[in-house]
Order: structure tokens, then C-alpha cells, then sequence
């Protein structure tokens, strides 16, 4: 069964396994308002469905995502009255840290800003081999989101984070595989079949065990996930504060990368 959504996804089941594809190729799969809302609409209702026993995101086109749409956000930043509301963003985050059943990503093309911090918040990351990622946030003179702060050094270990964080390295798939950022990479033009059949795996198990196991591990880390954000998003508010850092400036810079 395949649906398409009229706020930038499509959505596909397959032998209990959701496939949630983010669908606006022509920005590389930006989220901005709509979509923030489309994919937590998605995720919730994955949720209480009890056929689902697995979500798979993934990306349509030549990306998996570019992250937030800098150029709705550097609108947002600059007072524009018909950008979008910057909505969405914390509402699909609280219901990350809570999904309480197996998340998978199939990751081709880039993952850029959110599209690579997301992952911290899958549990099995797969990546084509031509797969790049990447987190420009020093670059762009903004602090890092979604928990990234905390999620990314407990998955990538310290150095390799510090490279992602700092330094706003690239990161091949062979390098996100080496790090512990990813679980495998899969030949050119296969990880998305290559991650169904694991997520088909999964959902093949008892549910309530899978769904049991995923609390008991959520529940190790939902303080220290929940302490990064709030210490990321009182970083982003002081730097929205400054009028010498500009902010709005420093969206729209960013939107070359």
C-alpha cells in the first residue's frame, strides 16, 4: 500500500513496516513548517497502530535530508510576516525521544544538519556507500540541535564527534560505519531494500517484546537527551538575543552548503 501526503511525505506499508519517505526532492528534502508536521503526524500515528511494528524514514530523490530550511528559518530570523512559524521542530523531537518502537533510517545522498542529527535518535542506521553527512553548525556560527550535543559523542565517540561538531567535517558512510554512526553501508542504490528487509525482520518478532526492549533502552538516556536540548535551545535563544551575531545572516549564508 502506498499513500502520498500533501505536506511533503509519502508514506508506504509493507508487512508491518511503515515507510516514512520525505518528499520534496526539489530542496533536497528540507524540512520546513509543513513537513515537520507531516512526519510527527506520520510518527504518531505509527504509533498507536498496532499493524506497525517498524517505521523506516528515508528520503525521495538525490537526498535523505538537507535538515531545516534555511531559507524558512533565516525568513523567520529576519521578521518576514509570510515566512512559515518555525513550528514543528519541538514537537517532532519530544515524539522521537519517546518512540517506543523500532526506528530505522535508509540513508542515501546527504544528510545535512538535522539530516544527520536525526540518526541520533535511530536505533539502526543504515547508508548507501555514497552517502555523506554532515553537521555545519560551527561553520554557520549557530550551536548544534537536537540533542546533538549528547547524542552524537555517546554514539561517535568523543574525537570523532568533535571532528562532526567542531571542526564540521563530512563524513563518508564508510567513516559513519567505523564511528558507530551508522550499523552498515550497502552497495549504491540498495539501502533502501537492504533496510526494509532488516525492519521486516524486526517486525517479524512479538511486538510487545520489541516495543519493551525499545523503552528499557530510551529510559537509560531520556534525561541526559532532554537536558541537551534544553541547553542547545537556550544557546540558539541567547544567539537570537545578540544583534551582533546576526542570525538571520548566518541562516542564509548557510544555504550553499
Amino acid at each position: 500500500m502506498s499513500t502520498h501526503d500533501d505536506h511533503r511525505i509519502e508514506l508506504e506499508f509493507l508487512d508491518q513496516v511503515l515507510v516514512v519517505a520525505f518528499d520534496r526532492p526539489e530542496a533536497r528534502n528540507a524540512f520546513d513548517t509543513a513537513m515537520y508536521r507531516a512526519v510527527t503526524g506520520a510518527l504518531s500515528g505509527a504509533l498507536e497502530d498496532d499493524d506497525v511494528h517498524a517505521v523506516v524514514l528515508t528520503g525521495r530523490g538525490k537526498a535523505f535530508t538537507s535538515g531545516q530550511d534555511l531559507r524558512e528559518m533565516a525568513a523567520i530570523a529576519t521578521g518576514d510576516s509570510a515566512a512559515g512559524t518555525g513550528l514543528g521542530f519541538q514537537d517532532l523531537l519530544d515524539l522521537l525521544q519517546r518512540f517506543d518502537k523500532p526506528l530505522l533510517a535508509a540513508v542515501h545522498g546527504v544528510g545535512m544538519g538535522l539530516g544527520c542529527s536525526i540518526l541520533g535518535h535511530v536505533d539502526l542506521v543504515l547508508v548507501d556507500e555514497t552517502a555523506r553527512l554532515r553537521v555545519p553548525f560551527a561553520q554557520m556560527g549557530v550551536p548544534p540541535e537536537a540533542g546533538s550535543s549528547v547524542l552524537l559523542p555517546a554514539r561517535m565517540g568523543w574525537q570523532q564527534a568533535s571532528a562532526a561538531l567542531l571542526a564540521s567535517e563530512w563524513i563518508t558512510a564508510e567513516a559513519a560505519v567505523s564511528c558507530g554512526l551508522a550499523l552498515r553501508a550497502c552497495p549504491e542504490g540498495t539501502v533502501l531494500a537492504e533496510t526494509l528487509e532488516l525492519a521486516q525482520t524486526i517486525a517479524s518478532f512479538p511486538s510487545h517484546a520489541t516495543r519493551q526492549i525499545k523503552r528499557l533502552m530510551l529510559a537509560g538516556r531520556g534525561t541526559a537527551v532532554t537536558e541537551a536540548r534544553g541547553r542547545e535551545e537556550a544557546a540558539f535563544a541567547a544567539l537570537f538575543a545578540d544583534p551582533a551575531h546576526n542570525p538571520g545572516g548566518q541562516l542564509a549564508a548557510g544555504l550553499g552548503g
